[in-house]
């Protein structure tokens, strides 16, 4: 039983050290391949969702304000119902003559709230004619370099994207931070490669949400933000929508960065568990499977090594070491010391207890929770 363990936790790291795309090499970044300058620069719409959002939104709306952007670029603010005054904070960084606050109507049955902010800061940009060639949707919790959306549309026009996304930089301040963020990007580009997600020739997409360039009409063209309106892992959903539309790219960046601070374990948690049962479609029979796959990768193989012998643990040693190899890229990224890589078992079993949570959630109503709406019923009403 144990050589059979450690020999299933070996194949499915040859796999993915050799088979999924290459994806542990966090090769997509945006400061590879710098694109050309367009000869003429299109006009962009940034569209800010925000709900109760005034420590971080100065910051978020000032980096948009900053921006050397040569063409034409507004910004909108979506304001969902905030109460913190939100949108006070957020003219008084950037000024009446750079942004413009959309007071959001109450959320639409069947709808996130994100996504019903999303449509009504599209519908907005849409009547101003002319219309924007391009939508910037950002995070109220992202800061962005000045040079951001410069780059962004550049590699959009060079290369004919519908969509062009950065995985923003996470805090990581907080020892809970460092111990679980690489890790984070890590399972989610091991769950979407990046190099798959961005070859037009496979059906794999994905996109991270903290920044996602979208051409207007492209999204038009697939249905608009409804077509996606109950979805709680909105931006992934965002990219499946927009693949069928045209080539779509994704990388990692230093350029965006999250604002948002975790400065406990159990922030984290909340922040994982709040779609991880989503990933799974809200099935039982996915849940069951998830577990049982990632504790033959990720936890026999360290139990193999230490608690194991001969074969049995020469394959857990191996499938460890496979791993912690495997995950060198991403904590160099993050400015990580290489010797956080073993304990990459502990943190999957950590993100397996939150994933079970996050099921628990939701068979208990409170499945999505962000600023006190549980969301997930709109999601799990179309399933």
């Amino acid at each position: 039983m144990a050589l059979t363990l450690g020999l299933v936790a070996l194949a499915a790291w040859l796999y993915l050290v050799a088979g999924r795309g290459g994806f542990w090499r966090m090769s997509e970044r945006d400061d590879r391949d710098e694109a050309p300058h367009p000869a003429a620069w299109p006009s962009v719409t940034a569209i800010v969702p925000a709900r109760n959002e005034a420590d971080v939104i100065a910051r978020s709306i000032g980096s948009l304000a900053a921006q050397d952007y040569p063409g034409p670029f507004r910004i909108l603010l979506a304001d969902d119902g905030s109460e913190d005054g939100t949108a006070q904070v957020a003219r008084q960084a950037a000024g009446p003559e750079r942004l413009e606050v959309l007071t959001g109507a109450p959320l639409a049955e069947g709808w996130t709230g994100k996504l019903f902010a999303m449509s009504q800061g599209v519908a907005r940009a849409e009547a101003v004619a002319p219309p924007p060639d391009y939508l910037l949707f950002t995070d109220a919790d992202i800061a962005h370099a000045p040079d951001t959306l410069r780059r962004l549309v550049a590699r959009a026009e060079a290369r004919g994207l519908v969509l062009t996304s950065l995985m923003a930089e996470l805090h990581q301040s907080s020892w809970f931070e460092k111990l679980m963020i690489p890790a984070f990007v890590f399972f989610f580009d091991m769950l979407y490669p990046f190099p798959w997600a961005n070859d037009p020739r496979r059906r794999e997409a994905a996109a991270a949400g903290g920044c996602m360039l979208v051409r207007r009409q492209a999204l038009k063209a697939a249905g608009g933000v409804a077509a996606i309106r109950g979805e709680i892992i909105d931006d992934c959903a965002m990219a499946r929508l927009l693949k069928p539309q045209g080539p779509i790219w994704l990388g990692l960046t230093h350029r965006a960065r999250s604002l948002r601070p975790y400065e406990s374990l159990g922030e984290i948690g909340r922040m994982i568990s709040r779609s991880a049962y989503a990933q799974l479609d809200y099935s039982p029979a996915k849940l069951a499977g998830t577990v049982l796959g990632l504790a033959a990768i990720f936890l026999a193989p360290p139990l193999l090594a230490v608690f194991a012998g001969g074969a049995a643990e020469f394959a857990g040693l191996t499938a460890w070491v496979l791993m912690s190899l495997a995950f060198q890229p991403m904590l160099r990224f993050y400015g990580r010391s290489p010797l956080w890589a073993p304990l990459l078992p502990a943190i999957a079993a950590l993100y397996l207890g939150f994933t079970l949570a996050s099921a628990f959630d939701h068979w208990g109503g409170r499945g999505g929770m962000w600023k006190g709406r549980a969301q997930a019923a709109a999601a799990a009403g179309r399933a």
